[in-house]
């Protein structure tokens, strides 16, 4: 379907009105796409939005990440960290019941988790036979690092103080699972989970439709005494086309949406990202920041070639608004990418700094003449490799420079290609993204940390500092948090006056619901809490 017929379907619909359609008579169903694909309910493979949201609903672990990104209890009702920082002594609570299977050989087909299930969960993630993508998680704990003294008491010790490790243990790698049931199933586990989670499942017919019950038996309940979950069940759909996905949301067959596509971003979204008034009066938007850096990075150790100048790198990042290619290209969703690497929403992110890069074609050009490039005369043209996804920014990017002298060539590949490409230092200068993994800035920073040398490591622009080595693992073992941002922020202020990167903004979340949905929950890493969700 042609945009041009999506916006006459979709203006039509307004006059329709949202239908409430439930699988079940009575019941209170929340329903969401996940156009991605689920490939699996192991949460030791739950790597991406897609398997993190779904899992979340499933599993729970030892802590949590609350609204504002801060650590909180969850199967863990409190925990003590010794003054080295190296022991982390959790006491569990003794209430929580895994779901029902028959593979408990007990009258009610469940029993309570013990921190002997913490002991098996966690060895399973570090389990060569079972080679989770969530192993690096564990990489700052020492050999035989955990222990179970009692039933209700775990332990976790570090070969070294790490400030993070909280934050990583709220990661779904780090989910208690039935070593009963992980045992009988074994790879099929992924599709036969059971978790302590709020929702249990009950289908999945892979592609087609996931859908979870509440569970009944579920150990958390509200301020006012009431049990969690509110809702009687989730079911996820996996429309692949995301204007068909949005169509469905637009009729009230789905319940939430999030973030947009370019196809339909004029459509709900004014030029200064406001639901226009069509849509204001039937649908709830959020919008809060994510932690999500774009940027386009520079291979610092190229041999010869402009870019291998700083002046030329730095003229590039002041040769084009970022405000205008926020508010032409991205509708303001997000914010203009101006003050360092580290993301509005972070601790170590500095909304005053002076570090960073704004809008200056004049010092652009003179950047330029320093560098032996008046106007531009003399400077070959410059490859930018990127994907169709991001054409458009480019472009934008691409002719705004040209106005100084700078002329850019687009190569665009595919997503696959791309990233490979990176990985093994064969382009140049790249569009690149890091999504945080925990809410750390030490997530960023790692991008400049010369051992991180791509492929070995994430330092893709294979940017080298020994003065940011040296503050990276002073930060490593720094266990005070604001000590910890400030160091972070130094980091951010040398590694961006070297300009290794073109960051060009700071990503937003956009969450929306139809007005009879309350209680959604998220945060700046973009977590899907259903626990708290009425549906009139």
């Amino acid at each position: 379907m042609n945009k041009a017929k999506v916006l006459v379907f979709l203006t039509a619909l307004l006059f329709i009105g949202c239908r409430n359609h439930n699988e079940g008579e009575g019941k209170a169903i929340f329903r969401y796409n996940e156009s991605a694909g689920i490939a699996t309910l192991d949460p030791a493979f739950a790597k991406d939005q897609a398997l993190i949201w779904a899992t979340s609903q499933l599993f729970n672990g030892l802590v949590r990440l609350d609204t504002n990104l801060h650590v909180e209890p969850c199967i863990a009702k409190r925990w003590d960290i010794s003054d080295d920082g190296l022991v982390y002594t959790f006491t569990l609570r003794d209430d929580v019941y895994f779901h029902r299977s028959p593979l408990f050989n007990c009258d009610d087909s469940t029993r309570a988790v013990t921190a002997s299930d913490f002991l098996y969960s966690f060895n399973r993630i570090l389990s060569p036979e079972v080679a989770s993508p969530g192993l690096w998680i564990f990489s700052h704990v020492a050999d035989n690092g955990f222990s179970t003294p009692n039933d209700t008491t775990f332990i976790v010790k570090l070969k070294e103080p790490f400030g993070p490790m909280l934050s990583l243990l709220s990661m779904p790698y780090c989910s208690v699972v039935p070593h009963e049931v992980v045992e009988h199933y074994g790879s099929d586990f992924r599709s036969h989970p059971i978790g302590t989670g709020p929702f249990r499942l009950q289908y999945w017919k892979e592609g087609v439709k996931l859908v979870m019950r509440k569970n009944d038996y579920y150990f958390e309940r509200d301020d006012n005494g009431v049990p969690l979950p509110y809702l009687d069940a989730v079911a996820v759909t996996f429309i692949i086309d995301k204007q068909t996905a949005f169509l469905e949301f637009i009729k009230g067959n789905l319940d939430f949406m999030n973030s947009l596509d370019a196809s339909y971003k004029d459509e709900i979204l004014t030029r200064t990202g406001q639901l226009k008034t069509k849509y204001a009066t039937r649908i709830d938007m959020v919008s809060i920041p994510f932690l999500n850096t774009e940027y386009l990075g520079f291979k610092m150790d190229s041999t010869g070639g402009p870019l291998t100048d700083k002046r030329v790198r730095q003229a590039i990042n002041y040769g084009f608004d970022r405000e205008k290619m926020m508010k032409y290209m991205r509708n303001n969703v997000g914010r203009p990418g101006c003050q360092g690497m580290i993301p509005c929403g972070l601790g170590g992110h500095d909304a005053s700094a002076l570090y960073g890069y704004n809008y200056n074609p004049e010092l652009s050009r003179r950047l330029l003449t320093e560098a032996g490039y008046p106007n531009g005369k003399g400077l070959p043209k410059i490859q930018l490799a990127t994907t169709s996804s991001y054409l458009d920014l480019c472009k934008y990017i691409q002719q705004q420079l040209s106005l100084i002298g700078i002329d850019i060539k687009i190569d665009v590949n595919p997503p696959a290609a791309l990233r490979e490409q990176i990985a093994q230092g064969k382009a140049a200068w790249f569009r690149g993204s890091w999504i945080a993994d925990y809410p750390d800035a030490e997530n960023y920073m790692t991008l400049f940390y010369s051992p991180n040398k791509a492929p070995a490591g994430p330092n893709y622009t294979h940017f080298k500092s020994s003065q940011v080595d040296v503050l990276y693992r002073k930060a490593m073992v720094e266990t005070d948090e604001e000590t910890r941002a400030k160091l972070y922020r130094t980091m951010d202020s040398i590694v961006m006056s070297e300009a290794p990167v073109v960051v060009l903004y700071y990503d937003q979340i956009l969450h929306f619901t139809h007005k009879n949905i309350s209680g959604l929950r998220t945060n700046a890493m973009n977590a899907l809490d259903l626990r708290f969700v009425k549906k009139q």
